[in-house]
């Protein structure tokens, strides 16, 4: 478990506020985070879901508001202690256990120790065979679980991820479940944006639904699904296109 003075959360935002070109994109004035383990964010495309992560992440600076890690603003010290996880993941030219051992070594920690945690976080990924295969000869489903194996190794308090199964195959996406579900065991917070819903109802334990860059409802899962009484949620989960 992570010590206190890495802990992050709650994550908590007030009074967020992103414009472009004259046209409101997110506006949400309160919401928090990392209560429970595992939060869904959900909606139509163009709600604002992956604004509202970046910029909770601190991968983004909202034109307007604040965000607070743990009662406290962003700052290096508690950077490696919020990840994020993008569709399309990021990775460098090399081997993959050298992705994870560069952002291990840039997190502090001597070479020896970063190719240990590195070579375990790929065998709990299922990629301990390929660990010496560049990554850009991966396919986009290995990739990704990299990415995620990258992350998890840093040991974070709160993990972000945007659509981060949406170009993978089947047998993929149920790998990344499998390492997401046992680093929430382990005390991991994660907030996922998906358009899966049945990926929905297998991990988050709240949802929230956001449509036009406002969240719409925050509630535990069963609720969201089987006893939401606000309408627009009830338009969305009949399928109605939220415009």
């Amino acid at each position: 478990m992570n010590s206190v003075l890495d802990h992050v959360r709650p994550i908590k935002a007030q009074g967020l506020l992103i414009e472009r070109a004259g046209r409101v994109l997110v506006n949400v004035p309160d919401i928090t985070l990392g209560a429970v383990n595992c939060t869904a964010i959900v909606g139509p495309n163009g709600a604002g879901k992956s604004l509202l992560v970046k910029t909770l992440s601190a991968l983004l600076v909202a034109d307007e508001g604040e965000v607070m890690w743990g009662g406290a603003p962003p700052d290096e010290d508690r950077r490696f202690q919020v990840g994020l996880l993008l569709q399309r993941p990021v990775l460098l030219k090399r081997s993959a256990i050298n992705n994870v051992v560069f952002a291990l070594r840039a997190m502090g920690k001597k070479r020896p120790e970063a190719l240990d945690s590195a070579y375990q976080a790929l065998e709990v990924a299922g990629l301990g065979g390929l660990a010496d295969v560049s990554a850009d000869r991966l396919s986009g489903g290995e990739q990704q679980r990299l990415a995620l194996a990258r992350a998890l190794a840093l040991k974070p308090d709160m993990l972000f991820l945007d659509e981060a199964t949406a170009n993978v195959d089947p047998a993929s996406t149920l790998a990344i479940e499998q390492q997401l579900g046992q680093a929430i065991e382990g005390g991991l917070g994660v907030v996922f944006v998906s358009h899966d819903m049945g990926q929905v109802r297998r991990l988050a334990d709240e949802v929230i639904l956001m449509n036009r860059g406002e969240l719409v409802e925050q509630s535990a899962r069963t609720d969201f699904f089987k006893h939401t009484i606000n309408p627009v949620t009830r338009r969305w989960l009949a399928g109605e296109i939220l415009v």
